[in-house]
């Protein structure tokens, strides 16, 4: 309980409790809104603090899967954080615009980070030296126009399992698309928006820039949490087959060593065994016509 005080306090500081005026207000967040002073809705800290513990755990739980997180906060109040928290835990994101089909036109956008990847490394290569300087200027340009777009989700191979979302409003097409495709969304919702528009809604001041950094941070860490349990897990794993490997291996050498032995004791007595036989009705056979012959031969002397 005293963690969860703490997380509250430190909310209230942050001033997460901020809402918009009541006049832009969504009547479905009504559940989430504590009270209203001077026209501005106040948000309910208990309601924030079950919710983002709640996302905590659902992020935790995607990140020990292997599965990526898209963070998206393109305001500018949001963008050097999400950026930032992205980075830490390596997931994809998008700070600067939300380039329209890029979860529903997957292919097509991969194949823009593609071409910006091959331009990068011909520029460092020097596969461009053979080309005038304004032919290089303007590839140059290209690429820096896709990095600042693109940049976020170069390593993303493949649709993210989930999307976390600063301001839902802002980011509607993001959310639209997450829909759409059947992505798990989680995202921070102010009261001039629909909480059930996302499947985790963290009801918070979504405008401020301490309280945006606070949501992300105490998410962040969850993922970080969840990647090493992951890491941990593999670990063990790794550790219990290089035991059980070992423990074949041996078992197998020893088997082969005893099969080995048993071919030799085996070719030695199936050796005698010819060499005895054939040689024996030979013996007898030439005795025979011998003894046969000398006996003739005895009557005709």
């Amino acid at each position: 309980m005293e963690n969860n005080t703490s997380l509250q306090q430190q909310l209230l500081e942050a001033g997460v409790h901020f809402g918009h005026l009541k006049k832009k207000w969504n009547p479905k967040m009504l559940p989430y809104i504590f009270a209203e002073k001077k026209g501005i809705h106040i948000i309910d800290l208990n309601k924030t603090v079950e919710c983002l513990q709640e996302t905590a755990a659902a992020m935790k739980q995607i990140a020990r899967s292997g599965k990526k997180i898209l963070f998206v906060g393109t305001k500018k109040q949001a963008k050097d954080i999400v950026n930032e928290c992205a980075k830490k835990v390596n997931m994809p994101f998008v700070t600067e615009r939300w380039l329209g089909g890029m979860l529903t036109n997957f292919n097509t956008v991969r194949k823009s980070v593609k071409k910006m990847q091959s331009i990068e490394k011909m520029l460092g290569d020097g596969s461009f030296d053979n080309i005038t300087k304004k032919e290089r200027l303007t590839l140059s340009r290209d690429k820096d126009k896709m990095e600042k777009v693109l940049g976020g989700i170069a390593q993303l191979g493949r649709v993210p399992a989930a999307l976390f979302i600063v301001d839902i409003g802002h980011e509607h097409i993001a959310l639209a698309e997450a829909k759409r495709l059947g992505i798990q969304t989680f995202g921070v919702v102010d009261t001039n928006c629909d909480p059930n528009k996302v499947d985790f809604a963290i009801p918070a001041n979504d405008d401020a820039t301490k309280s945006i950094a606070i949501i992300a941070n105490y998410l962040t860490a969850a993922i970080a949490e969840g990647l090493a349990d992951r890491q941990a897990a593999k670990d063990d794993d790794v550790e219990e087959i290089t035991d059980d490997e070992k423990e074949k291996r041996a078992a197998r050498m020893e088997a082969e060593a005893q099969a080995e032995a048993g071919r030799g004791r085996g070719a030695g007595g199936r050796g005698r065994g010819p060499g005895a036989g054939p040689g024996g009705p030979r013996r007898r056979t030439t005795g025979g016509p011998g003894g046969a012959g000398r006996g003739p031969g005895g009557a005709r002397r």
